[in-house]
């Protein structure tokens, strides 16, 4: 497997990943006991934080974006850490994609860092490019501000929340001030002058209120938007745009579309599947483990994972949380009891061999071998 190394960086104000200067990174990233390897905190962050989006590139390296811990990287055998005094924009990672070139895009609360691996450069040496919010705005970016209670910075006005790349190759990006395209060459705001058909009364211009946290594409090509608005769930077909507000519910998250065709929405009311005819909620009346929804994952054998934040919002180890396995017939809860970091669940992926990977608040990150759970982090007992 390929091994994550030291980063390099790239201080830019130039809207692309493109560019290269060398220098060298502090050695000083995580380090690793003789025994299990630990996902291990550097900067104190509380329990509120999370480990909220995890990748596995194309080399099979996982990578975990936290809120306020930086960026981790696993190899198979240990972690490296990097923060922004290895030069990200930001220790609060909200999404990542790797890109059709093989690229690395970390969406952050101060813009965006991009990493290239294929970039030929000196042995030990790797690169970010910092992509300023400014650059995809065309906006002035805010200073920062102290983090608030929560540790989260304050304001956002600088957070990029979500990226996809579609299929034709175009990024899409959503933030606190709607949703922009690159094409590779220059950034645009979404439906300012591109005649797009807006079915939704939604006006998605600079400044309002409609911030998108999740992007879906799904086959057909179509573009879901969603966020925690008002607006409920926005679906663009390539030239119309139409909102849904399935049951009156307006705060749903799209995230998976499972091989059956059915498109999965999470929310604080259960989870939303829509078959491409009509929406169906399912709540704990119906089976589900809980109704406060964060993540949804389909594994290889389609089992329908869902991650809570727990009934209260993840305070006191989300006794109500956890995570929940869909077979398609019945639901199996699992908690702290079963070996879980913590009940309030941010982040699932499955990697190449079949585990899941589960994180968690108070930075926490267990893998899943589908008979008992294994902490890579040091939040208490197992």
């Amino acid at each position: 497997m390929k091994q994550c190394g030291l980063f390099f960086l790239i201080l830019i104000s130039l809207p692309s990943c493109k560019g290269q200067v060398k220098t060298n990174l502090p050695k000083d990233s995580v380090s690793v006991s003789a025994g299990q390897v630990k996902l291990i905190k550097t900067l104190g962050t509380n329990q509120y934080n999370n480990v909220g989006c995890e990748l596995q590139d194309k080399a099979g390296n996982l990578w975990f974006g936290t809120k306020g811990e930086g960026l981790y990287c696993y190899d198979g055998k240990s972690f490296t850490n990097f923060t922004e005094k290895d030069g990200l924009s930001s220790n609060f990672i909200w999404s990542m994609i790797e890109d059709k070139t093989g690229k690395l895009w970390f969406a952050t609360a101060d813009g965006i860092s991009c990493y290239d691996p294929s970039a030929s450069l000196l042995p030990g040496e790797k690169k970010f490019i910092i992509i300023p919010i400014s650059a995809i705005t065309g906006g002035t970016p805010n200073r920062k501000t102290m983090p608030d209670s929560y540790g989260m910075p304050h304001p956002e006005e600088n957070s990029v929340w979500t990226i996809l790349q579609d299929k034709k190759g175009m990024f899409w990006f959503g933030t606190v001030n709607g949703i922009y395209r690159y094409d590779g060459v220059k950034y645009s705001h979404f439906l300012e002058n591109d005649g797009v058909i807006n079915n939704t009364g939604v006006t998605i211009n600079k400044g309002n209120a409609f911030g998108v946290e999740r992007i879906l594409e799904d086959k057909n090509g179509n573009i879901w938007f969603g966020g925690r608005g008002t607006e409920g769930i926005l679906c663009f077909d390539g030239k119309t745009l139409t909102g849904f507000k399935p049951n009156g519910n307006h705060w749903l998250w799209p995230l998976l579309q499972d091989k059956a065709g059915n498109i999965w929405f999470s929310s604080w009311w259960g989870v939303c599947k829509y078959d491409g005819k009509s929406f169906v909620n399912l709540t704990k009346k119906d089976g589900l483990c809980f109704n406060n929804t964060t993540c949804i994952l389909e594994d290889k054998n389609g089992n329908i994972w869902i991650g809570s934040d727990g009934e209260d919002g993840g305070g006191s180890d989300a006794p109500n949380g956890g995570l929940c396995r869909f077979d398609g017939t019945s639901y199996t809860h699992f908690t702290t009891k079963d070996g879980l970091t913590h009940n309030s669940v941010w982040s699932l992926i499955e990697d190449k061999t079949g585990n899941i990977w589960v994180g968690t608040r108070n930075t926490g990150l267990c893998r899943y071998d589908g008979k008992t759970f294994i902490r890579f982090t040091d939040n208490g007992p197992p």
